[in-house]
């Protein structure tokens, strides 16, 4: 099933990069993913009325995580099929990201959710991850609904980290 999930990927990212649709191509921040082959997805099990028996306990996140072995050879694939910045296809650059993460209700495995997001810019993977805590604690106390969250996140995490962590 992974295989010919990740097979299907593989074909899908090569017609979005054929076109040359990275995300400095089409005039993005580098620490944005590419909006065609990463949109965002969520997971259906995650809704405002269950989020006190699925992202608000904790391990949550840990439980529904894939494991590295196919995270990483998702990554390994997109990069080498274009999915990189500026050519850079060094794997320790990158850490393959949910775009909605799993704190809010993103999509585990979803190729629409994950991506190599990288390191080496202004708006990288560790600004990321405080946005993600943030919008987790948000949504948990109740001062941010599930919605609102995870479309910070699939709009432009970048504006919500400016109006939600650095204000």
């Amino acid at each position: 099933m992974v295989k010919l999930f990740v097979r299907f990927a593989a074909v899908a990212l090569a017609a979005t990069f054929a076109t040359g649709s990275n995300a400095l191509a089409l005039g993005r921040d580098p620490g944005l993913p590419n909006p065609v082959a990463t949109p965002g997805a969520t997971n259906a099990r995650v809704t405002q009325a269950t989020i006190h028996s699925t992202i608000c306990v904790s391990g949550y996140s840990s439980s529904v995580r894939p494991p590295e072995s196919y995270t990483q050879k998702l990554k390994y694939h997109q990069l080498d099929t274009g999915y990189n910045l500026r050519g850079d296809t060094r794997a320790s650059h990158y850490e393959e990201d949910h775009l909605i993460p799993l704190e809010v209700g993103g999509s585990p495995t979803s190729m629409k959710n994950l991506w190599p997001e990288p390191w080496n810019t202004k708006w990288n993977a560790g600004k990321k991850d405080s946005l993600e805590n943030t919008m987790h604690r948000l949504v948990c106390s109740g001062a941010v609904l599930l919605a609102t969250a995870q479309r910070v996140f699939a709009a432009n995490w970048i504006v919500g980290y400016q109006r939600y962590v650095a204000s």
